[in-house]
């Protein structure tokens, strides 16, 4: 049998959202971080070259924000990250389901000069 855990009702939360140039991944947390659930363009049926487009991305981020809604979540900070075609299409998706944006935040990492060059190629 398996065991039922207790579901919890929250109010605001925080949706990452991960644009990758192959995928899209968002991940719903309470405000102190803890994973209620998440989801992928790949896990909402999307194989592919498909799994990249904007479409995928809105698909996936409705199918997660209504599973989201069932914690009791209304408002959310979205953190978006990486530079693939589904950061705005992502968002269209977040307000189609209804949930209030309270904050919108780009955190895709920037190198401070980063990493060293290859050596030059030498023919």
């Amino acid at each position: 049998m398996a065991i039922k855990r207790p579901t919890r009702t929250v109010e605001k939360g925080k949706v990452f959202i991960t644009a990758t140039f192959n995928n899209t991944l968002v991940t719903v947390t309470d405000m102190q971080g803890n994973t209620l659930c998440w989801g992928s363009s790949g896990m909402a049926g999307f194989k592919g070259a498909r799994k990249s487009t904007p479409y995928a991305a809105t698909t996936a981020v409705e199918g997660v924000a209504r599973k989201a809604q069932g914690f009791g979540i209304r408002e959310v900070e979205v953190y978006i990250k990486g530079p693939g075609a589904g950061r705005d299409a992502a968002l269209r998706g977040l307000k189609a389901v209804g949930l209030a944006i309270t904050l919108i935040a780009d955190i895709t990492p920037i190198p401070h000069n980063g990493l060293r060059p290859k050596k030059k190629r030498r023919v």
